[in-house]
């Protein structure tokens, strides 16, 4: 079996990492792989260190004129057996160039994440007739996504979860936080990994630190956000300027391996008000880090309120707060956090496992 993989990423997130993670695996399965994408981006550069075939689109942007018709050509010359669209412009090259050229490859579509709204061509695209299966990353990403399908497209859902790789838990960290930051070893580390966007509501996040030191009055305790500055980093550093928070929150910009210094942490918390999975969050449940999150994304379905984490409605600062003492004051339950999520991840979520699943879902369409 030949897939094609496509995708239009310049930076590098959860998508992307779920992509070199899972076609290794699906390489082992007997899939051939090929990942038609943008040159010199953050993807290309992985796909040639993981030794990933990798074609290169014809210039900077996926979703071009040229790229409808060289889509074509490498249909025909590679002959793939199935297309896989891992991000929304290469759904939307797939689309045009299918409807120009007839590609005549079956295809599959990975939706990741829903934003707040979508486009009448959104929509179009996502109820093409061409598309013969679409994967959701979560529960919820395919009920939102159902709102927008007709009864047909909607028949072709499937849920299949992010994964995660044991490989993270070998790589170092190229930072020690208590050092870079001069954090006290006596100190709680709270941690957060997300890029500076709307759907990671990192005002809220900073709303729980302000609510934790100043109303509840624990002052022992750190917080560090890692992600890539954005034009949005200004008004954040302002909300901890104006909160008089610089002693207690610490940004990093984008880091190297992210996922490496999970174990640096003491407890992570998400405030994102859109997710489809993260891809974060099973990081540090791998490797025993206990979790606070809003309910978005895949988090219903990877925690149990009470019993491995806790889960609250998205923007609830005080209770996000609140649960952040009760657990950092409960020694007994963050072991039992810690040991639930590490056999949940390792039983439901590591990156053989998912490949499996995708691997059948090949099979299906390809009637196997």
């Amino acid at each position: 079996m030949r897939v094609l993989h496509v995708s239009g990423a310049k930076g590098w997130g959860g998508n992307e990492q779920q992509m070199v993670d899972l076609i290794p695996e699906l390489s082992k399965l007997g899939v051939g792989n090929f990942v038609f994408g943008i040159e010199n981006s953050l993807l290309h550069n992985e796909c040639l260190n993981r030794k990933i075939s990798f074609i290169s689109s014809k210039n900077d942007k996926l979703n071009t004129l040229l790229n409808y018709r060289y889509l074509k050509t490498i249909v025909k010359e590679i002959k793939p057996d199935l297309i896989h669209l891992h991000t929304s412009d290469s759904l939307t090259v797939f689309t045009i160039s299918d409807l120009l050229f007839g590609l005549k490859t079956k295809t599959v579509f990975s939706k990741k994440g829903m934003g707040t709204s979508s486009s009448f061509l959104s929509k179009l695209k996502y109820n093409y007739k061409g598309i013969d299966s679409i994967i959701c990353v979560s529960n919820s990403v395919q009920r939102d996504l159902g709102i927008m399908l007709n009864n047909i497209s909607k028949s072709k859902t499937m849920v299949i979860h992010d994964c995660v790789s044991l490989d993270i838990l070998n790589v170092k960290a190229n930072i020690n936080l208590r050092e870079t930051f001069d954090i006290p070893y006596n100190f709680k580390i709270i941690g957060n990994i997300a890029n500076h966007t709307n759907a990671k509501d990192l005002p809220t996040f900073l709303n729980v630190v302000d609510y934790v030191i100043n109303e509840l009055k624990n002052t022992d305790i750190k917080f560090v956000q890692i992600g890539e500055f954005t034009e949005s980093t200004s008004e954040l550093k302002q909300i901890v300027k104006n909160k008089k928070l610089d002693q207690y929150i610490f940004f990093t910009d984008k880091i190297k391996s992210a996922s490496s210094v999970l174990n640096q942490f003491d407890l992570f918390l998400l405030t994102s008000q859109r997710e489809g999975g993260p891809t974060s969050v099973l990081e540090a449940m791998l490797q025993g880090i206990p979790v606070i999150s809003t309910e978005v994304g895949l988090i219903p379905e990877v925690i149990q309120n009470g019993e491995n984490g806790f889960f609250t409605p998205i923007k609830s600062v005080a209770l996000l707060a609140e649960k952040i003492v009760l657990l950092l004051s409960n020694e007994k339950l963050q072991k039992q956090f810690s040991a639930f999520n590490i056999e949940k991840v390792k039983e439901q979520f590591l990156a053989p496992y998912i490949a499996r699943e995708t691997f059948t879902e090949y099979l299906r369409i390809l009637k196997l």
